[in-house]
């Protein structure tokens, strides 16, 4: 696998795609074959401006681009890849295993609720699973994480929310503090157009609510909303206010499929000041009204139960 220049490595929005975010989970959770088949086992290098992945290789090998830096590595092993790290897999086609993908709003909320704990999300690296009763316990999790996203059920979203805490507790018990495995590539360094868009994506979470203006969140980063919006669509390919609808409509589509308030209520919590308003800011981007689209998402319930 050849070193891509990060000039030339695109920005996906999806592990290996360019569609959007497909539902309205702040996590997505898939097998390792079903996604790599699709591409003859072979993931070229690429980056994420507000996903973190965390593979889980239960066996069978991966040649695996990290920043950089190639590895031929064999299962079981786990790989920690945070937003803005270039990287891509080949994989053997006997691989199995599971990816497990966080947006950006729960790697935040990870990162409040464990503080240090959680920071082995926010390090590029890999951790072989050399013990066998280690492994079997975070085998075991990522298992059941893809159990409870495949089959939706009473309180789903909180008990995702709970064992995707518990992996990132088991991650940094497995992650090696003094670097002692030694073919590691190490923490990923950003430069200060990194930390700039993770600042800004920072500053989203804070305040969509509200819908800040661009012109105001440039401020409060100290830099003019031009220069912001060169830096999002160079690192993100995308503008500063599509960043912020994207985490509007997010949480959107999350308030309808998961409670029970009213259109005007949604519109009223994200900061819309009429109903109309947000119902035309939703088909806009989804192609459904508010309405039609809670019908859908309880429609594909009633077909999974």
């Amino acid at each position: 696998m050849s070193v891509v220049p990060t000039s030339q490595v695109p920005v996906f929005k999806l592990y290996g795609e360019t569609r959007h975010w497909p539902t309205p989970d702040l996590l997505h959770c898939e097998s390792i074959p079903e996604r790599s088949r699709l591409h003859d086992w072979y993931i070229r290098p690429h980056r994420h401006a507000d996903l973190v992945h965390v593979l889980h290789v239960a066996s069978g090998q991966v040649e695996l681009e990290l920043e950089g830096s190639q590895h031929a590595l064999q299962g079981p092993l786990v790989i920690v890849v945070p937003a803005m790290t270039i990287h891509g897999f080949r994989f053997s086609q006997d691989i199995e295993g599971h990816i497990v993908t966080l947006a950006q709003p729960l790697a935040e909320q990870l990162g409040q609720r464990l503080e240090e704990q959680a920071s082995v999300l926010r390090h590029a690296d890999y951790h072989l699973l050399a013990q066998p009763r280690k492994a079997r316990r975070l085998a075991t999790l990522v298992e059941q994480i893809d159990a409870e996203y495949r089959q939706p059920a009473p309180g789903r979203d909180r008990m995702l929310g709970a064992l995707v805490q518990a992996l990132a507790v088991e991650l940094s018990r497995q992650a090696d503090p003094h670097g002692l495995h030694g073919s590691a590539p190490g923490p990923h360094q950003r430069d200060r157009g990194h930390e700039r868009l993770a600042n800004f994506q920072a500053l989203i979470e804070a305040q969509y609510r509200q819908q800040p203006s661009i012109e105001r969140l440039a401020e409060q980063l100290g830099m003019s909303s031009a220069h912001l919006n060169a830096l999002c669509r160079r690192l993100a390919d995308r503008s500063a206010l599509q960043l912020l609808h994207e985490r509007l409509l997010l949480e959107a589509k999350r308030q309808i499929t998961y409670t029970n308030m009213t259109i005007s209520q949604i519109a009223d919590s994200l900061g819309f000041s009429e109903p109309a308003y947000f119902t035309r800011f939703f088909k806009r981007n989804t192609g459904f009204s508010p309405r039609d689209f809670r019908l859908r998402q309880h429609a594909a319930e009633s077909t999974e139960t």
